[in-house]
């Protein structure tokens, strides 16, 4: 079984300096080319098709970009360890965020659908919701073990961003507030347990951070 390719921190920024770019043509009032957008970048035009398949596909996602809230202003009046309200409050920011920008999100979600999986040349979507998850327990990363934390974040991100969207609108009929309640319970639910199992293997002296 191959692995799957990670996409790289150049990679990254490269698709984040083209979203970027794309928002500040189309503040300007009109609908870049893709030509265009690769320029204002200061990348190549074959470099900006390797992230995007086409014009229309990156200019949907650059709004939802600029929307995401930058983790750092998100905490910067916050320095409490308080790892279930932390997370609770990054949730409930990119909660609106997912709401307002519904339909572009669906069309995001479709192109990647879309994707040709055996095709690992064009770098993955955008991850928006670790950076947030990350940031939100910053100030508590001290209380988890290794492997706790990266199933935390793990199991955090099925709650963060527009899949979750998917199953509470279309699968269950549920509303956005009340998805928003399920979530705020999930997510806190999710890092007590995480908390809990840190807790009670360090009492055990599991004092290996990832035993």
């Amino acid at each position: 079984m191959s692995a799957v390719r990670k996409t790289s921190n150049q990679e990254l920024r490269t698709r984040k300096d083209l979203l970027l770019a794309a928002s500040r043509l189309m503040k300007q009032g009109r609908k870049p080319t893709m030509d265009e957008v690769a320029a204002e970048a200061l990348v190549s035009r074959a470099t900006a098709y390797r992230h995007f398949a086409n014009v229309d596909a990156l200019l949907v996602e650059a709004p939802i970009d600029a929307a995401v809230m930058d983790p750092a202003g998100l905490f910067a009046d916050d320095t409490s360890d308080d790892a279930e309200a932390r997370i609770d409050r990054a949730e409930a920011t990119m909660h609106e965020v997912v709401y307002q920008n519904e339909a572009q999100l669906r069309v995001m979600l479709a192109n990647s659908i879309q994707r040709d999986i055996s095709d690992d040349s064009r770098p993955a979507r955008q991850n928006r919701r670790l950076p947030l998850i990350e940031a939100a327990l910053a100030t508590s990363r001290h209380r988890f073990r290794d492997d706790d934390y990266e199933k935390l974040c793990a199991a955090l991100a099925l709650i963060f961003g527009p899949e979750a969207l998917i199953v509470f609108r279309d699968v269950m009929g549920i509303d956005k507030d009340s998805a928003r309640s399920v979530k705020s319970w999930a997510a806190r639910a999710l890092v007590r347990t995480a908390l809990q199992d840190s807790a009670l293997a360090r009492l055990m002296g599991g004092n290996n951070p990832k035993t």
